[in-house]
């Protein structure tokens, strides 16, 4: 079975950065597609960046050129780095793989950011 566990979220000021880390257990992991989701309150789910098994990646307009999306598969981990927080960003953020037709979510860590 696997599992996905997030890490890094916490309460911040504008303008600083985090990183997320999200551990994956289970045998699937390079094999995934990885992905980094938010949602805000009251707002659906968005997809904030992915990075396929091969490497090529895709960002969101909203963070384009702020967050980096990366992984290591040694560690079956996948991070997300945000600078230059904005309020905007606060949402709970979720990680996701996708293998074959198997979605698998994490439980989120909530990102907040104070003006």
């Amino acid at each position: 079975q696997v599992q996905l566990v997030e890490s890094g979220g916490g309460l911040v000021q504008a303008g600083v950065s985090l990183r997320l880390s999200c551990a994956s257990s289970g045998s699937i992991f390079s094999g995934s597609d990885m992905g980094w989701y938010r949602q805000a309150p009251g707002k659906q789910r968005e997809l904030v960046a992915l990075i396929r098994r091969g490497g090529s990646t895709y960002y969101a307009d909203s963070v384009k050129g702020r967050f980096t999306i990366s992984r290591d598969n040694a560690k079956n981990t996948v991070y997300l780095q945000m600078n230059s927080l904005e309020p905007e960003d606060t949402a709970v953020y979720y990680c996701n793989a996708a293998y074959r037709s198997l979605q698998v979510w994490g439980q989120g860590t909530l990102v907040t950011v104070s003006s």
